[in-house]
C-alpha cells in the first residue's frame, strides 16, 4: 500500500509520528492487556486516521479499504484525532519566527464545509453558498503558512469578526499584515486595498494601479488555503466536514500539526 499516496506523508514520516504517539501512550500495542490482538495496529491505525484526514472518505469507505469495521475506524478515529496534534506540538512555530520581525503576514479566511447542524447556529455563509466553519489562516509572503487560527468560528460570520475570534488576532500581534476588503477598519490589519468610496463610479486612477499590485502579493495567501485544503477533511472538493461539530478544533490542530510535519521533518535532508 502506497503509504505516501493515501496520507499525503512519507513512509519515513508516516513513522516518526507513529514513534511521538508511541512515547505519548506509553505503548505501541492497542489491544486491551489479556484481549485479542488487534485488527490495526498501531502504526496502520495512525496511516488510516491519515487517510481520513487526507482523503475524506465515509468511515465504511475507509473501513472496507483497510478491511476492518466501521467500528474499528470510529475507535481509532476517535482515540488518534486528539492525539496528533498533541505530539506534534513542539513543531509549531510562533508567527513571529517564520514571518520574521519586520516581514509581513498576508490573511485570509475560507470556509470548512459542514453539515448544518441545528444546535450550532449561523453556520451557513452566504457567500461561500453552504454553511461552514471560517478558518483563519496566515502566510508570509512566499505563501508559506505562518499560523492557522485556532478557533472555528461560524461560516456566516465575516472574516472581520472571525480574524480576532478565531485567535489568528493574538497569533499576530505586533506583526506588519495585509488582507483584502473582507477586513476594512479591522484593528491589527494593517493593509488592504482601497475601497471606492460611496456613490464612486470607479476608483481613482492611481488608486487602481495600488489595488492590482497588493492583489499580486495577495495570490500567496490563496495558495496557502489551497494547501491547507489539500486536506480534504477541510475541502468542498471531498464532501464535508462530517463528523460532530464539537471534533472539529481537534482536527483542525491535528491537520495544523501534520502541516508541520512535512515542513520540519524531512529525513532526506538529515
Amino acid at each position: 500500500m502506497r503509504v505516501d499516496v493515501i496520507t499525503g506523508l512519507s513512509e519515513e514520516q508516516v513513522a516518526e509520528l507513529t514513534t511521538r504517539v508511541t512515547r505519548h501512550l506509553g505503548t505501541n500495542d492497542l489491544a486491551h492487556p489479556g484481549g485479542r490482538p488487534c485488527a490495526l495496529d498501531l502504526y496502520w491505525s495512525i496511516v488510516l486516521v491519515l487517510h481520513l484526514l487526507r482523503k475524506n472518505p465515509t468511515q465504511e469507505v475507509a473501513a472496507a479499504f483497510f478491511n476492518v469495521s466501521q467500528a474499528t475506524v470510529s475507535r481509532r478515529w476517535d482515540l488518534l484525532r486528539p492525539i496528533l496534534a498533541v505530539v506534534l506540538d513542539d513543531l509549531v512555530e510562533p508567527a513571529r519566527t517564520r514571518i520574521g520581525r519586520f516581514g509581513t503576514a498576508l490573511v485570509d479566511g475560507t470556509i470548512c464545509p459542514t453539515w448544518d447542524w441545528k444546535h450550532i447556529p449561523n453556520l451557513y455563509s452566504t457567500k461561500a453558498g453552504y454553511p461552514g466553519i471560517n478558518v483563519q489562516i496566515a502566510c508570509d509572503l512566499a505563501g508559506a503558512i505562518a499560523a492557522i487560527g485556532p478557533i472555528p468560528v461560524p461560516g456566516a460570520r465575516h472574516d472581520a469578526h472571525a480574524y480576532g475570534a478565531s485567535g489568528l488576532k493574538d497569533m499576530l500581534a505586533g506583526l506588519h499584515t495585509q488582507a483584502d476588503l473582507g477586513y476594512v477598519g479591522v484593528e491589527g490589519i494593517d493593509l488592504i486595498p482601497i475601497k471606492r468610496r460611496p456613490g464612486q463610479a470607479k476608483l481613482d486612477p492611481y488608486d487602481a494601479p495600488f489595488n492590482i499590485s497588493l492583489a499580486a502579493i495577495r495570490a500567496a495567501v490563496e495558495r496557502a488555503v489551497a494547501h491547507v485544503k489539500t486536506w480534504r477533511m477541510l475541502s468542498e472538493e471531498a464532501g464535508r466536514f462530517r463528523p460532530p461539530l464539537e471534533k472539529f478544533a481537534e482536527t483542525l490542530a491535528a491537520i495544523t500539526g501534520l502541516i508541520n510535519l512535512r515542513r520540519f521533518f524531512n529525513p532526506t535532508f538529515e
